[in-house]
């Protein structure tokens, strides 16, 4: 038998990935929704007004990248003191770990701000086009004035959201009202007005177009979530036991007698699910925990005259031991949960006292590395060394500088620095001893630099002094 001709030749092409039907959110009110809704707002008030709030005569929160300067309410901190956003990150990733072990993907339900911006978005959407059913109607239809005039005015205040929110983002970097006069005259430098198209861009394209895509796909949260769960983990959860077998009905109809569980198969807790799941097939990774298909079938079972509660907020092994409220709020104090807990109260209580106690002053010696020792105009050895006095307070400073160590050391005059508030001064000290009063080589010394108005305020800092 011949080969076939290349024409003849049937090519089949496998897709790697499935496409997925686009989700289209039903909207819902509830007792949890009214809930996401305020912290919703919450999140968004501090993100956006945080970087309007005045302190101290300047920004209340500024990462001043150019100045190398953090500006944290009261706090001012330096490069030096990095090892607090380390503590920052390791706390955020403990408290990450015990919110979930205890009560799942509360996080995602309710402060993401992939969460959270997608609802701002789907909001914007329903206010424009419609609710689910007109934007479904709305996205077959073909292209006329009007489906352009209502994609046109959606997609144009979703743009001013995200421009406003890149804007906001980098009005933390930049003081905001700055920013704000750089905008007006359309003189922003190329950095920030990158960075406010970037940050922009992105919340347009994930709160606008991938929403549940980054949820399922990207979010790293999502595949690693099951590590930190366990059957006492509280959970969006359908009472499989009291539900099956579904079946649509009418209110009149005696369900028991049919042999039907009280769930009627009406489809609304996957209508209302911003990740497009059914819930009624078990815990799945793509669920964020936000409970809209429980505010969904408890109205459903109020119409039908069923107890609430067919898809509710519980664990696994309550839901299999039909366990009470109280059982599930014993079960949620267990090793796990105690063991992170205690480490993150260590750490968070550490921190917030390291923060109370910390000297607003620092202090770097380095010795003049173009001589080690030279003998002074009285015979003395000089060693000369070179000081610089970080300010961390936002007041101006006065310091004085002693030094000890060696039998007879001594500053070869008196040294008073004034440093400017949250700012460095450089200074030099020659530091003298008698010849003879120590053997040849280094010694250690320390410095001691202590505020003139208040002496509790004091870093020491050793080095060490060359004698020939």
């Amino acid at each position: 038998m011949s080969e076939p001709t290349k024409s003849q030749r049937v090519i089949n092409i496998q897709p790697l990935f499935a496409s997925e039907p686009k989700v289209y959110p039903r909207s819902i009110s509830g007792v949890f929704q009214r809930w996401r809704w305020v912290f919703a707002w919450l999140t968004q008030i501090v993100f956006y007004g945080l970087c309007w709030l005045p302190w101290n005569g300047r920004q209340a929160v500024l990462f001043d990248l150019d100045a190398r300067r953090f500006y944290v309410f009261d706090f001012v901190l330096w490069p030096q003191d990095t090892i607090y956003l380390a503590v920052l990150l390791v706390i955020s990733a403990l408290a990450l770990f015990l919110f979930t072990t205890v009560a799942g993907r509360v996080w995602c339900g309710y402060t993401c701000p992939q969460t959270v911006y997608t609802e701002l978005f789907l909001w914007i959407e329903k206010t424009i086009e419609g609710d689910r059913a007109k934007r479904m109607k709305l996205d077959a239809a073909a292209w006329t004035p009007r489906k352009v005039g209502l994609k046109t005015a959606k997609h144009a205040v979703w743009l001013l959201v995200a421009l406003w929110t890149g804007f906001t983002f980098v009005g933390y970097f930049t003081p905001i009202r700055e920013l704000a006069a750089e905008a007006m005259t359309l003189s922003l430098s190329g950095w920030e007005t990158f960075w406010v198209l970037f940050y922009g861009a992105a919340t347009y394209g994930n709160a606008g177009f991938m929403r549940e895509q980054m949820c399922k796909y990207i979010c790293p949260y999502a595949q690693f979530q099951f590590v930190m769960f366990d059957p006492d983990t509280l959970i969006v959860a359908y009472d499989e036991e009291r539900g099956e077998p579904r079946g649509g009905r009418s209110k009149k109809v005696d369900a028991r007698g049919k042999g039907l569980g009280d769930c009627i198969d009406c489809s609304m807790c996957v209508q209302v699910c911003p990740t497009g799941i059914d819930i009624r097939n078990g815990l799945q990774l793509e669920c964020i925990g936000c409970a809209a298909c429980i505010d969904a079938c408890d109205q459903v079972m109020d119409k039908m005259n069923y107890p609430r509660g067919l898809i509710r907020y519980s664990t696994e092994n309550a839901v299999k031991q039909h366990s009470t409220r109280a059982t599930i709020l014993r079960r949620a104090v267990r090793p796990r949960v105690l063991v992170y807990s205690a480490v993150f109260v260590a750490l968070l209580g550490g921190t917030v006292w390291s923060l109370a106690t910390r000297m607003p002053l620092k202090l770097d010696i380095q010795r003049d590395r173009a001589t080690l020792a030279s003998e002074a105009a009285d015979g003395s050895i000089e060693n000369t060394f070179r000081l610089q006095l970080i300010n961390a307070s936002e007041q101006p400073r006065t310091y004085a500088v002693t030094v000890d160590g060696l039998e007879g050391i001594h500053l070869a005059e008196r040294m008073e620095v004034q440093v400017a508030p949250a700012s460095t001064a450089a200074a030099t000290a020659q530091v003298r001893v008698e010849a003879g009063a120590a053997a040849p080589g280094a010694h250690p010394i320390r410095f001691t630099v202590t505020d003139t108005a208040n002496a509790g305020v004091r870093v020491s800092e050793t080095a060490r002094f060359w004698m020939p």
